[in-house]
């Protein structure tokens, strides 16, 4: 049939054939027989005068033009359910389950006790939240909204920048009894760091002028987790160039201290990135609001006093 509503049903049935990888488990997910489904596709294919589906093995494989269809069909659905839910009454409230990515130590210390009163806040919201220090495939592995921190390369993703974070060199104070003071790049060749694993080998600093250095720091000890190195500065085993709001509390009691204060390092952004769609979904625009003001473009974690 050609009407609106058969047409909707086909899309759900499409989708489902998609996810469940199988017209039986599409059907059982939906309620309705075997042949029903069959039959929706069938119907689908013809008007659209293109085959979506391969059916030779028993796993359903999309074509090129499947393919394609498939992603739209899910963005077509997914924009009916949210513009359902937004005239619905319990859209003040937030439901759901909200899919979060962040990096493991701004997760642990200054994520993790925003998640918890966003979700005392809004009673109604699940959250399924992945710490962890490489960057996930937002889209490819269904996050609603990661967490980042840097400078943004990936253009398929929208971003929103949630407060600037400031790098800084530091050394513990027996390290600095051990090694001496680094007054500018060039010193940093007689020095030791502990470094980002995914940092390059240079670091580049800019004086006064605004005149960019660049120098190779030794390094001692890479890893890929921002509090592992924090805790060898500490220790003394090296300079470490960190983010404040890893370093904050050393900071301010005096496990370590700023070097080099007369250069800077570019700053990087917080950001909280998402897949591009037409319509962001209430639960996500709310938490990224939320992440926004509590955050701010002066973050608590930089008032050192």
């Amino acid at each position: 049939g050609n009407n609106k509503m058969s047409q909707f049903s086909e899309l759900n049935a499409f989708v489902a054939v998609v996810e469940r990888g199988s017209f039986s488990a599409a059907a059982e997910h939906m309620g309705l027989v075997k042949s029903a489904v069959s039959k929706k596709i069938s119907e689908l294919e013809e008007r659209l005068g293109v085959r979506l589906l391969n059916r030779t093995t028993r796993r359903v494989n999309l074509t090129e033009s499947g393919r394609l269809f498939y992603d739209r069909a899910k963005q077509v659905l997914q924009d009916l359910a949210e513009a359902e839910t937004m005239v619905s009454s319990d859209y003040a409230a937030l439901q759901g389950t909200l899919k979060v990515a962040a990096p493991l130590s701004f997760g642990l210390s200054h994520l993790a006790p925003a998640i918890n009163d966003f979700m005392s806040e809004n009673t109604g919201l699940k959250l399924d939240v992945d710490l962890d220090d490489r960057q996930v495939n937002v889209v490819e592995e269904g996050f609603d909204v990661a967490i980042r921190i840097g400078r943004l390369s990936d253009s398929t993703l929208m971003a929103r920048r949630l407060a600037p974070v400031k790098l800084m060199l530091c050394a513990s104070p027996n390290y600095i009894a051990t090694w001496g003071e680094p007054e500018k790049p060039q010193d940093l060749l007689r020095h030791q760091a502990v470094s980002y694993a995914n940092i390059g080998k240079s670091w580049r600093f800019y004086d006064k002028a605004g005149k960019s250095h660049s120098v190779q720091v030794p390094i001692r000890l890479r890893s890929n987790n921002g509090d592992m190195l924090l805790g060898a500065a500490i220790a003394g085993l090296g300079l470490v160039m960190t983010p404040s709001f890893i370093a904050c509390k050393a900071l301010r009691q005096k496990q370590l201290q700023i070097v080099m204060q007369d250069f800077s390092v570019k700053d990087v952004y917080l950001y909280a990135v998402y897949p591009q769609t037409r319509f962001l979904s209430h639960r996500v625009r709310k938490f990224i609001d939320f992440l926004t003001m509590r955050f701010t473009d002066k973050p608590y974690w930089d008032a050192l006093d």
